[in-house]
């Protein structure tokens, strides 16, 4: 049986200890209830920490058309919404070196005020974008690359997420 998602509250959000895939998507179902239109969500991550299986958990609680996967050789994906809310706009920053001005071409600021964007690797490359952003930071246990144990720190950024409780509980 599976250990339950364990929340914690630092100053700045929330930390959950993760112990399989099935729950790293939870959390992604969880979230998605306190998404909505003009969200920026940035994940970091080592290769293989969880972003995607994440953002699959947001599609499905945002109830968006089409598979969530990794867009990383397209660079982005639009999900629309099959129940009536907020598109999501999966983004791969991965291979993008060149900050903002990079992203632009990809006009995310044209998307965000109608949609749920999440860039992966957005470090450095986002920020400016919003003042208002829901940072993902996860963490494998470092070691054996096939253990499932993950670390997820929940950090809101800005008056969108002063008063959201990210414990997910």
């Amino acid at each position: 049986m599976e250990a339950p998602l364990t929340p914690s509250t630092p100053a700045s959000g929330a930390t959950l200890d993760v112990d399989s895939p099935e729950q790293m998507q939870e959390i992604g179902r969880r979230l998605a209830k306190l998404l909505r239109p003009g969200d920026l969500v940035m994940l970091t991550g080592e290769l293989g920490a969880g972003k995607t299986t994440l953002t699959r958990g947001l599609g499905e609680g945002l109830g968006v058309r089409g598979a969530v996967t990794s867009p990383t050789f397209v660079i982005a994906r639009v999900h629309p919404s099959l129940a009536g809310g907020p598109a999501l706009v999966h983004v791969d920053a991965y291979r993008l070196g060149g900050g903002l001005d990079e992203m632009e071409d990809l006009d995310l600021d044209v998307s965000l005020p109608e949609s749920v964007v999440v860039v992966e690797w957005g470090d450095g490359k986002v920020e400016d974008l919003t003042d208002d952003r829901l940072h993902v930071l996860i963490h494998r246990v470092v070691g054996d690359t096939d253990d499932d144990r993950r670390t997820v720190v929940l950090r809101g950024i800005g008056a969108r997420w002063a008063d959201e409780d990210l414990r997910l509980g």
